[in-house]
């Protein structure tokens, strides 16, 4: 996960809360098994391992996005124009509406080997 660095903090949840579904869909063995308390009651799974969320300016969002293109990564993406937008469709026609290299990326989101999310993310800080 990779948030621009200039986010009020509603907006840092927001997008975190978005890309995660995105990589959860795409690659859902990532979840765990179900939760369930000493009663029994039943819980959702969640992400079996930790989720890393780092920090970066424009320029870092824009650089990470081209190099996981290039090197042909599923991603999950999230545009300044979403905050403006109130339903899914809406947030895919802001997306559709702007050519790649033109995004206003505010965060970002890929499950690969780490090897490749270090070199994609190179740059970056972790989120304070």
């Amino acid at each position: 996960m990779l948030l621009r660095d200039d986010l009020a903090g509603w907006q840092r949840l927001n997008v975190t809360a978005f890309l995660v579904s995105g990589i959860a869909n795409a690659v859902p063995e990532l979840l765990g098994d179900e939760y369930r308390d000493a009663d029994g009651t039943r819980y959702l799974p969640m992400f079996g391992q930790p989720v890393l969320v780092l920090a970066g300016d424009r320029a870092a969002l824009v650089g990470a996005h081209s190099r996981a293109l290039t090197r042909g990564l599923q991603l999950s993406i999230f545009t300044a124009e979403l905050f403006a937008t109130g339903n899914d469709r809406d947030n895919r026609a802001a997306v559709q509406a702007v050519g790649r290299d033109k995004l206003d990326l505010v965060g970002l989101a890929l499950h690969a080997p780490r090897n490749v999310v270090d070199k994609v993310v190179k740059g970056t800080t972790m989120h304070p």
